[in-house]
């Protein structure tokens, strides 16, 4: 038989697939519901793991619940429970369930979002929630935006946008960031290329220090380079300092700098009475960076750059190759993308549209005025008790602070580290770690909507009884 004339052994009738999608939303939401009563963490050594999955590509097919049964025992155990209540590390996600039907949709939908041609409906949701984002932040109609998979994707977009419209001699300019600046900053600085990078020290609260800002711009300046960009943290990933955006805007708009903020941890924070205050500039900037999947509560991935300038992001990025040429667009219509680096692109508005159209604005206000009231809580209780160290103040959701060991001063570090990984093989919960003026701190982020005071002092209550062995 000619291959042309195969039947096609790839496509499934109605009733399988509706047998095979029900048995994975039973299973999700078995997993949602019980959740709390699961580890929160739970890991498996590459050897071990290799044991159940490694094998050659397979020839001959496999029962459904066979498949689903491999992933739940020797792959899905195998992970950080990122949405449990008590996972503190890091900067945690934890999706609503209308967000994760959205990702379910437009994975089944496969929708190409690259292109107004491609799908004019979703674009059009897309631009109606960047200007929701817009209006909160406090940009102008004038601004423009893209969802992209997260932060580190948000910083590189908004650098190469900078650089592709701002610089005028590439290989002079400058871009400046302080030593708190998340990784994916130094990451996107590399891969755009910038020759000349300045690493701005913090001051006692771990903020960008603007007098050091200032003196290395002069210097720069009069050396004959292009101070460029500077770079600032809207809530650093370590400690959640906010930088004085107000006092660098200053800066940087007297200098002619290119202002981004890193907003992808705290931005959303404006959408509450206790975080809207906090940022005191953010609208000043010329790029920002937000996180939907961290603090709007979406499933991986979800990420945002707003630009100030829109026009500065659609020169930066529009190349228009012969092959494209039917889906050219004039007007009001955008092709997404040429907004960024990415031309096929998934349809990540369809969950953000579904959460916040499905709940509105209140409970997503209220989650965030709570976790950052059991921050202070976190905070309040290691103050007054004789056995921690609190050493940053609570900051949006991040508490830093350590165990005391008064009798083994010099092995402080060591035992607090060994508490970590105690309290992560006990499943209980999971926290990380950072280093606070070179001294080793465990360190809480609470940001999951579920998390509750009990949580909290679980947590702290294990890390009070904990006896280490390092």
């Amino acid at each position: 038989m000619n291959p042309a004339d195969k039947p096609d052994t790839l496509s499934l009738d109605a009733e399988t697939m509706r047998t095979m999608g029900y048995r994975v939303v039973d299973m999700l939401v078995d997993r949602i519901s019980n959740l709390r009563d699961e580890a929160a963490w739970r890991g498996a050594t590459r050897a071990s793991l290799d044991e159940h999955l490694r094998e050659p590509a397979p020839e001959q097919p496999t029962g459904f619940e066979e498949l689903l049964a491999t992933l739940q025992q020797h792959v899905l155990r195998y992970a950080a429970r990122v949405d449990h209540p008590r996972f503190m590390a890091f900067v945690p996600g934890s999706p609503t369930w209308p967000g994760i039907l959205g990702d379910f949709i437009g994975t089944g939908h496969n929708i190409f979002q690259g292109t107004w041609l491609g799908s004019s409906g979703p674009s059009a949701l897309e631009l109606v929630v960047i200007d929701w984002f817009k209006e909160w932040i406090g940009y102008p109609e004038s601004a423009a935006g893209l969802l992209l998979s997260g932060g580190s994707a948000a910083n590189l977009t908004a650098l190469a946008c900078a650089r592709l419209t701002h610089a005028r001699d590439a290989s002079k300019a400058v871009v400046y960031h302080s030593s708190e600046a998340h990784s994916s900053v130094a990451r996107a600085i590399r891969i755009v290329g910038f020759e000349h990078v300045r690493v701005i020290d913090t001051d006692a609260r771990h903020r960008m220090n603007p007098k050091k800002l200032e003196a290395a711009i002069r210097m720069d300046a009069d050396a004959g380079l292009e101070p460029l960009a500077v770079i600032v943290s809207a809530g650093t990933t370590s400690t959640g300092a906010i930088d004085p955006l107000d006092v660098i805007g200053g800066i940087a708009r007297r200098h002619g700098l290119w202002l981004h903020v890193d907003a992808a941890y705290g931005g959303f924070a404006v959408l509450s009475s206790k975080g809207r205050g906090i940022f005191s500039g953010l609208d000043r900037a010329d790029s920002i960076t937000l996180d939907p999947h961290k603090w709007l509560y979406q499933p991986f991935e979800a990420g945002c750059l707003l630009v100030r300038d829109g026009q500065r992001l659609h020169r930066a990025f529009t190349v228009s190759p012969s092959y494209l040429q039917d889906t050219a667009v004039e007007g009001a219509e955008v092709n997404f993308g040429e907004r960024g680096f990415q031309l096929t692109r998934s349809a990540r508005v369809l969950k953000i549209w579904l959460s916040l159209k499905y709940f509105g604005l209140q409970p997503f206000r209220d989650a965030v005025d709570r976790t950052i009231a059991l921050a202070a809580y976190a905070g309040d209780r290691i103050s007054r008790s004789h056995q921690f160290e609190l050493l940053t103040q609570p900051s949006l959701g991040i508490v830093c602070f350590r165990r005391r060991f008064p009798d083994a001063p010099e092995r402080m570090d060591d035992l607090n580290a060994a508490i970590l990984r105690e309290l992560a093989d006990s499943g209980q919960a999971l926290i990380s770690s950072t280093r606070i003026d070179g001294l080793y701190s465990l360190r809480l982020c609470i940001l999951n909507h579920t998390t509750t005071r009990a949580d909290v002092d679980a947590v702290l209550d294990f890390i009070e009884r904990a006896a280490p062995k390092p």
